[in-house]
């Protein structure tokens, strides 16, 4: 990729409008000091004394914070919260960006917010250690009128969107926000309008998914495809079997050897990562991936041009230490063309 070209995708960001679909949660970060460590006198186990708390959108909403980071004209994130003190940081933290738009954002008191607790210790002139996380969830099915409120929301959002994003984070199925009932307006939504780019990652499975692109790594690909996968040139050809069947774009990632993209005709190439320089953090690197991929390919540009924003951002993304990252238009400037 050229500056030129650079300059030509990256300024149709701010004229998108995409909308992020799928598993917010609060990221909720305990700083630690360990130079202020004690011993309960109550029970003799030792205390973590923390002495900043930050919190910032996560799951799907770090795929928002790509995308603000970005400069994308207007995200409409559709999700839930719980109407508790983690559902009031989230939902304060969304509607305190620039161009978020929250009016397809439900906050519910059949269902609690979804959060990662993550306490980190920190030490001078040390990497931060992140300690046992703590997290909170949902166990139970969606209610009936949780699913109805997000089908309604994403028939609404998607109706303006550019592209859509889809992202399944929860564990169980039919616990979080894309359940059965969802996966169905999807499909229509994909009937409807097959030129709508859609793009789905889900921590499950994308089996049985309505025609949209996918996102997964090497090891979900191959569990989709039921075979295993030996080497790069597998990964390639189950790629782009996959993106045939699916008459949609396929992408894998393949942690520090890149990533594999496919277009729909079964063309599959792979884009290296770039080199690591220094400590990382890969907390995050999948979800700015994610909102590169949709924002370029959204913005007019090739598979391949899409791919090459992808891995700098995920490049940037994993040398941000005891955060969940993100990575700016001048960050992918400086990675793809620094001399």
């Amino acid at each position: 990729m050229t500056p030129v070209r650079f300059d030509q995708i990256t300024r149709e960001f701010e004229r998108l409008r995409l909308a992020v679909v799928g598993d917010f949660c609060l990221d909720r970060y305990l700083e630690i000091d360990p130079a202020k460590s004690e011993i309960s006198i109550e029970t003799g186990l030792p205390v973590h004394n923390v002495v900043r708390v930050r919190s910032q959108p996560g799951a799907a909403g770090t795929i928002l914070n790509n995308l603000v980071a970005l400069g994308v004209g207007e995200i409409l994130p559709v999700g839930f919260c719980g109407m508790d003190g983690e559902g009031y940081e989230l939902l304060a933290a969304l509607k305190a960006m620039r161009d978020v738009q929250t009016g397809h954002f439900l906050q519910s008191p059949e269902r609690r917010t979804f959060t990662y607790c993550k306490p980190l210790v920190l030490a001078p002139g040390q990497p931060p250690r992140e300690l046992s996380r703590l997290d909170s969830k949902n166990w139970s099915p969606t209610p009936a009128s949780v699913r109805h409120a997000l089908n309604d929301a994403f028939e609404m959002a998607t109706e303006r969107a550019h592209a859509v994003i889809l992202m399944d984070q929860v564990d169980l199925a039919d616990t979080g926000v894309v359940t059965a009932d969802l996966l169905e307006a999807i499909r229509l939504k994909a009937a409807a309008r097959p030129e709508l780019l859609m793009l789905a990652d889900s921590r499950r499975t994308l089996k049985n998914w309505p025609p949209v692109m996918l996102k997964m790594n090497e090891r979900e690909l191959a569990a989709f495809m039921g075979q295993p996968l030996a080497g790069l040139s597998q990964v390639l050809t189950a790629a782009a079997t996959l993106a045939r069947q699916q008459f949609r774009p396929v992408f894998v990632t393949l942690a520090e050897r890149g990533i594999v993209g496919a277009d729909a005709d079964g063309h599959a190439e792979q884009m290296r990562a770039f080199p690591v320089r220094g400590e990382i953090d890969i907390v995050g690197a999948g979800d700015a991936v994610t909102a590169n991929l949709t924002a370029a390919l959204a913005a007019g540009g090739t598979l391949r041009e899409a791919l090459e924003l992808a891995m700098a951002a995920a490049s940037v993304v994993i040398h941000q230490l005891g955060t969940t990252g993100t990575a700016t238009v001048e960050d992918l400037r400086k990675r793809l063309f620094a001399k």
